[in-house]
């Protein structure tokens, strides 16, 4: 009886250490317009720019080889809707079912613009949904 109360309390254990190492790997802030107005500033450094935001899509550089970073995002949500009924009798009966779908795009472009010390210098954002 000491073994089965050992191992329950070993697989306790390893589900509790599996969960809190689950949540860590699901924690994910996405990129929202929200989080650009709110907390990119100019002045800002690269590397703090890097932490809000993740890995820009793409780097360049403009014509005085300064850095550009470009975050492009898309994000695709689709709705499906779903409707039945059924009406019978004793022995004959009807069933229907409707169902219908949609889906929105949403686009998130960012623009950020580094001075020679990889400062944030300037920055644009634009936002579309269809």
């Amino acid at each position: 009886m000491k073994h089965v109360g050992s191992l329950l309390c070993l697989c306790l254990i390893m589900a509790a250490v599996g969960c809190s190492s689950h949540k860590a790997e699901i924690k994910e802030d996405r990129l929202t317009m929200g989080k650009v107005q709110g907390e990119i500033k100019v002045g800002m450094p690269a590397s703090q720019v890097a932490e809000l935001l993740g890995s820009p899509n793409i780097v360049t550089t403009d014509e005085k080889r300064r850095e550009v970073w470009i975050y492009d995002k898309v994000s695709t949500d689709r709705v499906d809707t779903a409707t039945s009924s059924f009406a019978g009798l004793i022995i004959l009966g009807t069933a229907s079912r409707d169902s219908s779908s949609s889906q929105r795009q949403r686009t998130l472009t960012i623009i950020i613009k580094y001075d020679e010390e990889k400062k944030v210098r300037d920055f644009a954002y634009n936002s579309t949904q269809f």
